[in-house]
């Protein structure tokens, strides 16, 4: 019987996981369901994309309709929160920092 053994580089993106592990303590983006945008430090995640968020920037979209000209107005709301705890099941997108190439 033969042993196969591998060296595995902590950099190494194997699995969807590996990228927001290499991402933690740095700033992402996550894009929530209902218009909501995230962008903050990146503390703590689970395999349900759970996620603790510090230094928050929150940007909420809305899109309402104009009674009179019935056009869509977009309304922008953004809230800078210190601590964040952002349940997996409205994730939409999870973007790490963007790194230079070696």
């Amino acid at each position: 019987m033969e042993e196969h053994t591998e060296t595995t580089n902590p950099n190494n993106v194997e699995e969807p996981l590996d990228l927001i592990r290499l991402s933690l303590d740095e700033r992402i983006y996550v894009k929530m369901r209902h218009g909501r945008e995230l962008r903050g430090l990146l503390h703590a995640y689970d395999q349900h994309l759970n996620i603790v968020l510090g230094d928050v920037e929150e940007i909420i979209t809305n899109v309402e309709i104009d009674e009179e000209t019935y056009e869509e107005v977009y309304k922008i709301t953004k809230r800078n929160v210190p601590m964040l705890f952002v349940r997996g099941d409205g994730v939409i997108l999870v973007s790490p920092p963007i790194r230079a190439g070696n």
